[in-house]
């Protein structure tokens, strides 16, 4: 009876959200938000669990995460990380998109081990906004106490938020060639992440076929087109200054369409930039051309995150203190080293129980769970000692499910069971 008054009352009146949107109870207990734009009625946005009700008589004590930012989180805008990392004269640690690695889980244990700022998979803007198989498939369980299921299906939200400070600061990627799909997208995500970016650096074939990722880097005006619409769209929902809008881009054989495409979107109000130091056709094999982005820094008037060949700490500054830029971003390297910008040169065994410990509580697909844990226990390469041995990563191969996996490590090296509030406090 105590806490009915206070549900009935939040309910009646509902409660105002940041850029005006109006959100309610439902009658199971979830916290509702009407997006016009959005194509669909209402979006649960935090579902209340009916024995923990009583802990939520004021309705900010459930919002804390997702609808404002305070003076003591603004911390976590990307602006301000680029600042903090500036004064204490290191580049910004961040990890990369990479499809179906960069989930909630690895992302909480690489900025738990140094990463300051994380970006998502790339999700297809068009796909996300029309489709709800499609806003599932790039979302993932994410049980009690932080469940945000964005459709209303028992999947819940896979992004963190950006407006709390024990969560991880995000970057979502889509990839898009309309700026209306890539402002829907940006207005749908703006209250759970750090900022929005665009892909125009992915060299497959089929997303080129689409006019989608390295394709743009030949349609300038269109990317700036998409920069704009996307900076309104923040602006009228209330995000203006506080998500940032950023563009993810490799580098021509022309040095000079790079420069041009630059000064287009920095007209066009671009936040920062990352340039992946290879041209559309290299490959990984390939090193990166620290030289040209060298050169372009000179051109860049926003901060700048390098991409490409960060396999250490030490190589991180290494190309940071050659090119002068702001950031730097690790992929496949971080992948098998999570622990690589906290100056580990292979992935120590802690972090492994850090991930396993995450993904207990942020699950992911099996097969990527053991791709996650045959990278992090494998070699490294460079003839870097690995964690397992050749039979022991087999075995781990022929593992069916979690709870198997979990047994196989304890009997070989042992895994710490890390507490809830360890989880909570850095979820």
């Amino acid at each position: 009876m105590g806490i009915e008054p206070t549900i009935s009352a939040f309910h009646k009146r509902g409660v105002t959200l940041v850029g005006g949107q109006r959100g309610t109870f439902s009658p199971q207990g979830q916290i509702v938000v009407r997006f016009p734009n959005y194509g669909v009625p209402y979006i649960p946005l935090y579902s209340v669990p009916p024995n923990r009700k009583a802990e939520f008589e004021d309705f900010s004590n459930i919002c804390v995460g997702f609808t404002t930012l305070t003076s003591s989180t603004t911390w976590l805008l990307p602006l301000k990380l680029f600042d903090i990392a500036r004064e204490q004269g290191r580049p910004l640690y961040t990890s990369a998109p990479m499809v179906r690695y960069s989930k909630l889980a690895f992302r909480q244990t690489v900025h738990k081990y140094g990463v300051d700022l994380c970006w998502t998979p790339m999700i297809l803007a068009k796909e996300f906004n029309r489709s709800v198989f499609a806003r599932d498939s790039g979302t993932q369980s994410l049980p009690d106490p932080f469940p945000f299921p964005l459709t209303g299906s028992n999947s819940s939200q896979d992004f963190t938020l950006a407006a709390n400070p024990t969560l991880v600061p995000t970057i979502v990627q889509f990839g898009a060639n309309s700026p209306l799909e890539f402002a829907r997208a940006t207005s749908t995500m703006a209250p759970f992440v750090s900022g929005v970016d665009l892909n125009c650096g992915c060299p497959q074939s089929w997303a080129c076929a689409e006019c989608l990722g390295a394709a743009l880097m030949n349609k300038r005006e269109l990317v700036a087109d998409i920069v704009k619409e996307a900076k309104a769209t923040l602006t009228r929902d209330g995000y203006e200054g506080r998500r940032t809008v950023s563009v993810k881009i490799r580098i021509h054989k022309d040095l000079r369409q790079t420069m041009d495409f630059i000064k287009t979107v920095q007209d066009a109000g671009v936040d920062f930039l990352t340039i992946h130091g290879r041209t559309k056709a290299q490959r990984s094999s390939e090193p990166v051309n620290t030289a040209a982005l060298s050169i372009l820094r000179s051109h860049v008037t926003v901060p700048l995150i390098a991409n490409g060949d960060v396999s250490t700490l030490a190589i991180a500054s290494l190309i940071a203190a050659e090119t002068g830029v702001d950031g730097v971003m690790s992929a496949r390297d971080l992948l098998a080293n999570p622990g690589l910008f906290k100056g580990y040169d292979t992935c120590p065994w802690k972090v492994v129980e850090e991930f396993i410990n995450r993904v207990v509580r942020a699950p992911i697909p099996f097969k990527l769970v053991v791709h996650h844990l045959s990278q992090m226990t494998g070699s490294g390469g460079g003839g870097k000692p690995a964690l397992l041995g050749k039979e022991e990563r087999g075995e781990l191969m022929e593992c069916r499910d979690l709870i198997e996996v979990i047994d196989f490590l304890d009997r070989i090296k042992g895994i710490t069971r890390l507490s809830m509030e360890h989880i909570d406090d850095k979820i």
